[in-house]
């Protein structure tokens, strides 16, 4: 197995090996799995064969999460360029950009040519759609490198699920206003998911169109200009959406409408779980602080990060946007979710356990200690927010209620 040898500040090698390697790999065969549900239908003609992605997104990996536990081991700063700097782990991010459009390709030629009832289509309209958001996120994983080829794999990507406007919108605006009340990405304590995609959707939307409106008005273009990048990604989906039209018929349409939904859901899923509540603090001069590892919640959940190219580590993503996927750290003491992704969409998708498990741990993290003008509350909730967790009637969070417990 491959490793990376460095010198420590006193002098000692050290020798590192990635011994996650060969698992990321599980991060290229993700977007193919409505494939296999694809096949055990045609195998058996049971149209519950469909459900199978959605069983082991939501069911089964939340509980090999659990079961499996976490990594919280760290690639030492002695090697991390060495460790950013193989291509092999760069190259996984490539290989996948085709195979996102391979598995939408081969899911609207299933859903459109075969008979199927309108439950089972719009299932595996659904599925391809959900494996289509894990194309945002390697557009995300893309986008943020400065290799003019990783940024346009990022913008032929994101044409797979239409959200063209994701990479522009997410560096230049997220990252900028994250764990802000202005930031349409951030979720607020006492916000629900289904209140927070109504916000963050159109939000990051109108965000993205907002500052590429400034670039191109700062060089003397209009928006409406072939420079547009992200008319450029529209383009591609437009011809991609023409193409699967021709192709096999007005069936298509219901397909990319389903399809588009579920992607944007996923992001927005994503979001809604990365920054819950979480805020920076301004200084005397009403700036916000730079951007800190406990502004992002963090997974180390081995599994989950393995079929996500470690988008869970988002600590230290924030906090280094530039970092590889492979060299991203876990860091102690920061905002912790219970479980990976997949679980936590589950969670978040039941407001009234999500508000239960995640507003105590929430109102426990070391930099909140109970305080509400240390969180980013939703004004229509304040109210209730401030009768349950106004100091008053605070309590010393138990051993079990820290993150990580």
């Amino acid at each position: 197995m491959k490793g990376y040898t460095g010198v420590l500040p006193n002098g000692e090698a050290i020798h590192y090996v990635d011994r996650k390697r060969w698992l990321w790999l599980l991060s290229v065969a993700y977007p193919l799995q409505p494939f296999v549900a694809i096949w055990l239908h045609a195998s058996s003609g049971n149209e519950l064969w469909f459900l199978l992605p959605l069983v082991s997104n939501y069911l089964i990996a939340p509980v090999l999460d659990w079961a499996i536990g976490e990594d919280r081991n760290n690639p030492p700063e002695e090697v991390v360029m060495q460790l950013d700097q193989d291509l092999y782990y760069r190259r996984l991010t490539y290989i996948v950009v085709p195979l996102h459009f391979i598995t939408m390709l081969g899911a609207a030629w299933y859903a459109a040519t075969q008979s199927l009832s309108w439950w089972a289509f719009a299932i595996l309209a659904a599925v391809a759609g959900i494996t289509a958001g894990f194309a945002i996120n390697t557009g995300h994983e893309l986008g943020h490198k400065n290799s003019k080829l990783e940024k346009t794999l990022a913008k032929i990507v994101l044409a797979v699920p239409a959200y063209g406007h994701f990479s522009l919108e997410h560096n230049r605006g997220h990252h900028k206003d994250v764990s802000t009340p202005s930031d349409p990405a951030s979720a607020r304590m006492g916000e629900s998911i289904y209140k927070f995609a109504m916000r963050e959707i159109p939000g990051a939307f109108r965000r993205a169109w907002q500052i590429e409106n400034e670039r191109l008005t700062s060089r003397g273009k209009p928006v409406w200009h072939p420079g547009n990048v992200i008319l450029q990604s529209y383009a591609i989906s437009a011809a991609i959406s023409v193409g699967l039209l021709l192709l096999f018929g007005w069936k298509v349409i219901p397909f990319l409408v389903i399809h588009n939904v579920f992607a944007y859901w996923q992001l927005t899923s994503a979001n809604y779980i990365e920054h819950y509540g979480l805020l920076r603090e301004r200084d005397v001069k009403g700036r916000y602080e730079r951007c800190q590892p406990h502004h992002s919640w963090n997974s180390n959940h081995i599994l989950s990060n393995l079929v996500l190219f470690h988008l869970e580590r988002h600590s230290d993503h924030h906090t280094h946007p530039l970092r590889r996927y492979q060299s991203l750290r876990h860091f102690d003491d920061l905002p912790s979710l219970p479980n990976g992704y997949f679980g936590m969409y589950v969670l978040a998708y039941i407001p009234w356990l999500w508000f239960r498990v995640m507003d105590k741990r929430l109102m426990a993290l070391p930099h909140v200690q109970g305080d509400l003008d240390k969180v980013n509350i939703d004004p229509d909730a304040a109210g209730a927010i401030f009768l349950k967790w106004g100091r008053d009637k605070m309590v010393e969070p138990t051993i079990t209620d820290m993150p990580g417990i």
